[in-house]
């Protein structure tokens, strides 16, 4: 059955650098057009946490070495990875269309998402960008007030504030070019953060998480399924611990449960979690306003099952 899908890519989607973002980019784009080569109307939305970081320290290394160079917003960052990412992943999925004689085309969107300048996400920077570190090179950083965390056990990292998203400013489009047949490629790094002031979207220093982007487009797009791709299988329970349980699927009082009880890491599982229990419950407010029976669901699994999810065959399925 015919299914319009919001796909959120996570970094191992991307790699870490140019070149290792190319050669992610082909696998991504063969399990991308399987979806596409099965009839489903597909939305792309990527992350950016290793490119807008490496942006920022490109701009801010030359700066400190030539004055006329700028420190760029992070906002033009973001905007910055959404073109370069963009171009690769609209590049390799249209070689992988073209190998398959699908003649569906697939752009770039430069996104703009709104937040709230009053969010309190911009007093406690949390979202996590750049490479990582050891302990005693991230000291360094915040010796010089640059805010760094632990990420999941996997070192650290600078991180920006990640306020949540209120709006896509660019919904209507996605949904045109979707009505046209098209592959939209939007809200890419989570979109540029952005919030009115004096009758104009000014950006703001932020990094929004592309998992709640990704949900919030599927919401305002009326999408039917909101896939959150990761470097895992299924969602799991007691991660790392002996009594550790994979998870088919979660319903959201289950997901909000496990939530409080701290099952999911705060650098990885948790935001996808999130993510994927507010994109369902909004369709299902969305239906009981209607009073219609609106099955919207959210998967969570590796990018290469992710036809597989969507058959039933793997994957954490969120239910209403």
């Amino acid at each position: 059955m015919k299914k319009r899908i919001v796909i959120a890519l996570g970094g191992n989607a991307l790699g870490e650098n140019l070149k290792e973002q190319m050669e992610a980019a082909q696998g991504t784009a063969k399990a991308i057009v399987d979806l596409v080569e099965a009839g489903h109307e597909i939305v792309i939305v990527h992350g950016n946490g290793p490119q807008v970081g490496m942006i920022e320290t490109a701009f801010e290394t030359a700066a400190k070495a030539d004055p006329h160079f700028p420190i760029l917003p992070m906002s033009v960052c973001v905007a910055l990875s959404q073109g370069y990412i963009g171009y690769d992943l609209q590049n390799t999925i249209r070689k992988e269309l073209d190998a398959r004689h699908i003649s569906t085309p697939v752009a770039t969107i430069i996104t703009q998402v709104e937040v709230d300048p009053a969010d309190p996400a911009f007093l406690n920077p949390s979202k996590p960008i750049g490479g990582f570190m050891n302990e005693a090179e991230a000291q360094v950083l915040r010796a010089k007030g640059i805010p760094v965390m632990e990420d999941a056990g996997r070192g650290w990292r600078q991180v920006a504030a990640s306020p949540k998203p209120v709006n896509i400013v660019e919904a209507d489009i996605v949904k045109a070019m979707l009505a046209a047949g098209y592959i939209p490629v939007a809200a890419g790094g989570g979109g540029i953060p952005v919030a009115m002031e004096n009758g104009q979207y000014r950006g703001k220093s932020a990094v929004i998480d592309k998992d709640f982007s990704a949900a919030k487009l599927a919401e305002l797009i009326g999408a039917d399924m909101l896939i959150i791709l990761t470097a895992v299988e299924k969602v799991a329970i007691n991660f790392g611990k002996p009594d550790q349980k994979w998870l088919d699927s979660l319903s959201v009082s289950d997901a909000e449960r496990c939530i409080a009880e701290n099952q999911f890491a705060k650098g990885s599982m948790l935001p996808k979690v999130q993510a994927a229990v507010s994109f369902v419950k909004a369709a299902s407010q969305a239906g009981a306003s209607r009073t219609e029976a609106v099955q919207r669901t959210a998967l969570i699994t590796l990018l290469q099952k992710a036809r597989d999810g969507i058959e039933g065959k793997t994957g954490t399925v969120i239910v209403p």
